[in-house]
């Protein structure tokens, strides 16, 4: 290594004890599934244990992924599973929503990264209400890694998540807020045989709890079996 180069590695490496920022934020990049994309404090670090599953496409789910033409990431971030989403389903066309335009600057950044201008575009929504109206834009699928710490969690978070943005990480007493808002209006936004994908952390109990009758279907993680969900459009409530 370089004096320059050891210099600054002693440089990040003092910042990132002094002020417990995430080391994301200090590179001003992360990776997730193998792949680059630009962070900065106005987006949550990608982690979304979705992103495990796009390389399998959502098989047995989508039987042909080249009939997947529009795919919705909602509350989108920094545009991570929009892109992740566009590179595996190549004939989709891609909507990544967020309600923060800081985020959203962050999210075109990267898509202009990725090179997928044509067929990935931000735009900002409170959730759904951006492709909503009359006539519902539909899509094959719709992932989403909303806000969805709880509030005692939220009080407790360590100091490394203090700096990411609050209203990408809360959801309420319950961690749910969001949550049952979009499960109210996702179904008129889903094809009949289309798929919503959403991670909801550690709220599985109060989510059945919410909703005794949706057969939620549990994905396999690397964090377990109880983060991230599956409905198709017909068992959505």
């Amino acid at each position: 290594m370089r004096a320059g180069e050891m210099e600054r590695a002693n440089s990040i490496v003092a910042e990132r004890i002094s002020s417990r920022k995430p080391l994301a934020y200090l590179l001003g990049e992360a990776w997730l599934a193998g792949k680059r994309f630009v962070v900065d404090e106005r987006v949550i670090v990608p982690r979304s244990l979705i992103s495990e599953w796009l390389p399998e496409r959502f098989a047995p789910w989508i039987a042909q992924p080249r009939s997947v033409t529009r795919v919705l990431d909602l509350c989108t971030g920094s545009g991570c599973l929009a892109i992740l989403a566009a590179q595996a389903f190549r004939n989709a066309r891609v909507d990544a929503l967020d309600l923060s335009p800081g985020a959203l600057a962050v999210a075109r950044a990267n898509i202009r990264l990725h090179k997928l201008g044509r067929r990935v575009r931000a735009l900002q929504s409170d959730l759904l209400a951006a492709v909503g109206g009359p006539r519902p834009r539909v899509y094959d699928l719709i992932l989403c890694n909303p806000p969805y710490v709880d509030a005692p969690s939220m009080r407790a978070l360590p100091a490394e998540y203090t700096r990411e943005p609050r209203l990408a990480l809360a959801g309420g007493r319950d961690g749910l807020d969001l949550v049952k808002r979009i499960l109210a209006d996702a179904r008129r936004h889903l094809a009949p045989d289309g798929i919503l994908v959403m991670e909801i952390g550690h709220n599985r109990r109060a989510l059945e709890r919410a909703f005794p009758r949706t057969p939620f279907l549990w994905l396999d993680t690397s964090a377990g079996p109880n983060i991230v969900f599956l409905l198709t459009a017909a068992d959505l409530p």
